[in-house]
């Protein structure tokens, strides 16, 4: 799989804003199918940085309705990428 249809954007939310400034941790939307060693690798090859670990939470889509009609959400898989010592972080968002 190609790194950037691994990693699909960067979860900016002030739960992840936290993480990546206390613990230097990178939270990113990521393709479903991807496993640990996929998103560590496109990780590591999109931005240039060394990868401690990395941790997925994968997320079922919620029902919708508008009226009558029903839908529903996609699933989609969260990944938590924590940098090794002396990595510098990335800035996708601060928390000013």
């Amino acid at each position: 799989m190609n790194p950037a249809s691994i990693v699909k954007r960067p979860i900016i939310t002030e739960k992840a804003l936290g993480l990546k400034e206390d613990h230097r941790y990178l939270c990113f939307e990521v393709a479903a199918r991807a496993n640990k060693h996929q998103v560590k690798q496109a990780v590591e090859k999109l931005f240039n940085v060394k990868v401690a670990s990395v941790n997925t939470a994968a997320f079922k889509g919620k029902e919708r309705r508008q009226g009558r009609y029903v839908g529903r959400r996609p699933d989609w898989k969260k990944a938590f990428v924590k940098l090794k010592p002396g990595e510098k972080m990335i800035e996708y968002a601060d928390n000013a």
